[in-house]
């Protein structure tokens, strides 16, 4: 099986020895994307574009937004030559019998705050969304995009019912491809000449992996020095804050987007590439029973196989560090279900765009009840 971000990981590479790079039989089917702002949008255009759904539903609370993106989306097809019907809706009952489910519904991050600050909030919204997907579309697989990540996919898991191996998050398949590209940058060659993984979580305890990267078949170790592969790391962990610095007004969706499309059609393609991505552990690298990002064979049942790569002792404990980390945020949210038991239909919130006369994010002060249906 392939990997799509980067195209080096599995080629050349001895921990992949003997893993086929032969795709699976693409396959027709229901695609629901929840939440229909940047991300899901985008999202949602590189899925018609990739031609895996007869049907792609695209919802969001918004009265008028899931409807006139499709539109948009469904009008550019002739150009693109995709027959995939986009269905813009504000009702989950659209969703229905749905076999992939993308949920990138929640509360982007402001200059300034960490993934973890989302934690409450998010958690209201992915309880809600997952509720309603779980109803109508039991046998999906759920893709979860919401950050915090890794604990956003344990509590949809958690709220779904399903087998820990059909809900999976999109981390290290982002994560790995910003990597790439700060080793590119840095070495002054094209992304596609470099192999490497990230594990670990998609936050401060990421892992993003020197010893596994090379660059044209050579370790990465011969070619720089340690101190710029620890700057390269660094920047790596802190890729997601520094857009959002940059844009001041909106969060990363672009890349993000492209790693979750890739994750959806190796499991719609049943392709058993192998991505790293946010998979419950069962005992592998001496972890069990969390949610954290790992490589995994993707298959139309989700996770078919969490993939054991050789890695140091410092790495090893890193990894464990990252599931502890996950574990005790874990314990937040069991907190945050006791005290609101009933929540609120909360979606994805018009966050991003300017109020009157200008009125930033920040200046909006964002009170969470604005956000209500």
């Amino acid at each position: 099986c392939g990997i799509r971000v980067p195209r080096g990981l599995i080629v050349g590479n001895p921990a992949f020895a003997g893993v086929s790079t032969q795709s699976g039989r693409e396959r027709r089917m229901k695609v629901s994307v929840i939440g229909a702002g940047r991300y899901g949008s985008t999202l949602a255009y590189r899925l018609v574009l990739m031609r895996i759904a007869e049907e792609l539903v695209l919802v969001d609370v918004a009265e008028g937004l899931p409807q006139g993106l499709a539109l948009d989306i469904m009008q550019s097809r002739a150009l693109e030559g995709s027959d995939t019907r986009v269905v813009g809706t504000n009702n989950y009952e659209d969703t229905q019998g749905s076999d992939i489910a993308v949920v990138t519904a929640g509360v982007a991050r402001l200059a300034g705050m960490s993934r973890m600050d989302l934690l409450d909030v998010n958690a209201r919204i992915v309880h809600s969304v997952v509720e309603k997907i779980a109803a109508g579309s039991p046998n999906a697989v759920l893709i979860v995009v919401t950050n915090p990540l890794d604990e956003m996919t344990m509590l949809a898991a958690e709220v779904s019912g399903f087998d820990k191996p059909k809900v999976l998050g999109q981390a290290g398949m982002l994560d790995t491809a910003r990597f790439t590209h700060y080793l590119a940058e840095e070495l002054g060659v094209v992304p596609s000449r470099i192999e490497a993984m990230t594990l670990g979580t998609h936050g401060d305890t990421m892992v993003p992996v020197p010893g596994l990267v090379k660059i044209d078949g050579r370790p990465l170790r011969d070619l720089e020095d340690h101190e710029a592969i620890e700057r390269i790391v660094a920047r790596t962990r802190g890729a997601g804050a520094e857009i959002v610095e940059l844009l001041r007004t909106g969060s990363a969706h672009f890349a993000p987007a492209s790693a979750a499309a890739h994750m959806v059609r190796a499991v719609a393609t049943d392709s058993k590439e192998i991505m790293p991505v946010c998979a419950w552990m069962t005992g592998q690298y001496g972890i069990s029973d969390v949610y954290m990002g790992v490589p995994a064979r993707l298959g139309a049942g989700g996770v078919e196989e969490v993939v054991e790569l050789a890695l140091t002792p410092g790495e090893l404990a890193d990894m464990r560090i990252a599931a502890e980390a996950v574990r005790a945020k874990g314990r937040d949210l069991a907190v945050i279900e006791a005290q609101t038991p009933e929540l609120a239909p909360y979606l994805h919130p018009r966050l991003w765009e300017e109020g009157p006369e200008g009125e930033t994010p920040a200046e909006k002060k964002l009170p969470v009840a604005r956000w209500r249906p």
